[in-house]
């Protein structure tokens, strides 16, 4: 039998409920292990703890032992789930977990929590049949509390009904919520004192963590102006050559591309870094759809602290807002797409067609959102454009639509007369 009904619960007792909590549980009851990947500081070993029977964390004094000969097996001893916290900093533990998996031959053994994806030789082998990952974000607005979660991806989904009263958001609100992040530690800090830590986070992602991943140095200066360039690009579809010359010193030539592809590859690997792939649907016209991601941080408050930017800034330039309002939407749209067991894409094609978001569940149907910082003619316009994305698309092969919606920041959740969801992020939940 599965022990993790009698996990004792290692969290502490105002741990704040997250949207992956189902999923873990979930994989506990049929996998033997569970390995839950995030960037540093997004909860994952809190949630680890929720769920586990006994816990051991490798810091510098378990390094320091195994460095001694101690066996990694020893580290999997303990009542069950045994959680590993930064297991990947434990040479040999992976080669270990597997093969006690297939002698214990029980699931909810083990959960394995990590802040870096090691490089591909620390996990050749195998984990088919034995592991499931389970991937964490930064809080969502609904797991932070600042959405009433009154309209849910699954209801836009199903063709439910699209109504939530006014919250009584303003702009600056919601860009504050961007700019504080999704960090559970931050939830309740001043805002002043979050983004001096978000700041922090990403000296010692630039100083350290980039170049731990997996071994390569990597000039923590540079890291840091690739930072910034992602930042002030962020939620499109960024060339390489942009991000190149933006990394070099003024004066200095571009940084060479497959230097920039290895940057971003290390930031991919710490979970800093996300893409939202190109969707390639079927289209009914000679439009051809691109096929470069968009790029982004993995939280829009790691973009507010690489460009040094606050509310004000924000506010200063709403053209940029837009942008950095799109982040924060698919941050938390990454969560609840999840949930949902669907993926996010988005669409551009060669008739300047857009399309912010797709999301699409396993059996086809699909659901295209746009998302606006607010007002009639925004609104207007992005539904405007989702007509005519639903007109080209062929659905016959792509699969059934299943929603049209925009996302705004503030206001009520209704739906349109041309039958248009319009719901702001503040009430949105999985």
């Amino acid at each position: 039998m599965s022990a993790v009904g009698d996990a004792v619960d290692l969290a502490p007792d105002d741990y704040r409920r997250r949207v992956v909590d189902e999923e873990l549980r979930t994989a506990l009851r049929v996998m033997p292990a569970v390995v839950v990947e995030g960037p540093r500081a997004c909860g994952k070993t809190w949630t680890g703890r929720r769920f586990a029977g006994s816990a051991v964390f490798v810091d510098e004094s378990v390094d320091s032992s195994l460095a001694a000969g101690m066996s990694a097996a020893a580290l999997l001893d303990g009542p069950t789930p045994r959680l590993v916290d930064e297991w990947q900093l434990a040479p040999g533990i992976w080669n270990a977990m597997r093969r006690a998996c297939d002698a214990r031959g029980q699931p909810g053994q083990f959960i394995l929590t990590g802040s870096a994806d090691p490089p591909d030789d620390v996990t050749r082998h195998s984990g088919a049949g034995r592991v499931m990952r389970v991937r964490m974000r930064p809080m969502s607005l609904h797991e932070s509390g600042d959405s009433s979660g009154a309209v849910s991806l699954h209801g836009l989904l199903e063709g439910e009904p699209c109504r939530a009263a006014d919250a009584g958001h303003e702009l600056a609100d919601v860009l504050a919520l961007g700019c504080r992040g999704g960090w559970p530690q931050m939830l309740d800090a001043d805002l002043d004192l979050a983004v001096r830590a978000h700041s922090a986070y990403l000296g010692e992602i630039s100083r350290t963590d980039v170049s731990r991943v997996d071994g390569v140095h990597r000039d923590p200066v540079r890291v840091g102006r690739l930072l910034n360039s992602v930042a002030r690009n962020v939620a499109t579809e960024v060339r390489h050559t942009v991000l190149a010359a933006d990394t070099a010193a003024p004066g200095e030539p571009p940084v060479e591309r497959r230097t920039v592809a290895g940057y971003l590859a290390a930031l991919a690997r710490l979970f800093v870094a996300d893409e939202i792939p190109a969707w390639r649907p079927h289209i009914a016209s000679r439009a051809q759809a691109r096929r470069s991601p968009k790029l982004m941080l993995c939280d829009p408050s790691l973009t507010a602290a690489a460009l040094g930017i606050g509310t004000d800034h924000l506010l200063a330039d709403l053209a940029f807002a837009g942008r950095f309002f799109e982040s924060l939407v698919l941050r938390d749209l990454l969560v609840y797409a999840q949930a949902n067991r669907c993926s996010l894409s988005h669409y551009r094609d060669s008739h300047h067609l857009e399309a912010d978001t797709i999301v699409e569940h396993p059996d086809g149907r699909w659901a295209a959102l746009e998302i606006r910082l607010g007002g009639a003619q925004a609104i207007d316009h992005a539904a405007k454009n989702l007509l005519r994305l639903r007109d080209r698309i062929d659905q016959s092969s792509t699969g059934q639509l299943a929603r049209l919606a925009v996302i705004t920041a503030t206001g009520y959740a209704y739906e349109r007369p041309d039958g248009i969801a319009v719901a702001p992020i503040t009430a949105l939940a999985p």
